[in-house]
């Protein structure tokens, strides 16, 4: 169906589709698309809204709900531009509001220790029944290693942090419902689960965690990106070994 809104908002403008398509930095017959019906990417339709002084729902009536939905059933509840953009609050709440699962998959997670009750809580949780596994990297794997030389800190400084996260959460040792593990895979992703939650903090070459993006994600009724990490962190997590064993 043709948009005549848009075409009407060209028109009172006195914007011609060539200077829209030099404005979008798109071509003219991408404008005529438009105007015969297609939906443009949301930046372009912010963009577009803007330049003719319109409501982008106007516009496009339902794109923006559209967009929604289908985020929705993907399972992204918040995308973050960096880890240390996510609220404070929100890891609190979802720990809080976590009864049978919590699964965390880091490095070094340093941030995690500087939680002061955060061993109190990983046992009272443990204690109402909730599984609680933490994977910590493996101090000597060459993995370990390169992310400390890519970060531009040296090959030993993440090795050094991950002894101090280690000691950190070695009280928990021997809590049950409670295991620690040593991984030495390549980590793409850190990974914080919180029962059908999820914070999935992806790694930037170069940058440390904290100055890379994170998402909230939620498990979906279909199978949706919560699902895939998820089983990302299984995986590791079978090949891990427990943080009092040998090499």
């Amino acid at each position: 169906m043709a948009n005549d809104r848009l075409r009407d908002a060209l028109e009172r403008s006195r914007v011609s589709t060539a200077e829209l398509a030099l404005f979008t930095e798109c071509d003219v017959k991408t404008v005529s698309r438009w105007l015969a019906g297609r939906v443009p990417h949301p930046r372009t339709r912010f963009k577009i809204a803007k330049r003719l002084k319109e409501d982008e729902d106007y516009l496009w009536p339902g794109a923006n709900r559209a967009a929604a939905e289908e985020s929705d059933s993907a399972g992204v509840v918040h995308f973050y531009p960096t880890r240390g953009a996510v609220p404070p609050n929100l890891w609190d709440r979802l720990l809080d509001a976590a009864t049978a699962e919590v699964g965390i998959l880091v490095y070094v997670g340093m941030f995690l220790t500087e939680k002061p009750d955060l061993l109190d809580r990983l046992r009272r949780k443990a204690a109402s029944g909730a599984r609680i596994r933490v994977l910590l990297g493996d101090r000597d794997s060459s993995a370990v290693k390169q992310r400390s030389v890519d970060e531009g800190i040296g090959p030993e400084t993440i090795s050094a942090k991950i002894d101090q996260a280690k000691a950190f959460f070695s009280s928990l040792r021997d809590v049950p419902n409670i295991e620690v593990r040593n991984h030495s895979t390549v980590l793409y992703n850190s990974i914080y689960r919180f029962d059908n939650d999820m914070i999935v903090n992806p790694h930037v070459y170069g940058k440390t965690a904290p100055m890379a993006p994170a998402m909230h994600l939620r498990k979906t009724a279909t199978y949706g990106l919560f699902n895939t990490y998820a089983d990302s962190f299984e995986a590791v997590w079978g090949a891990a070994r427990t943080c009092d064993s040998e090499s």
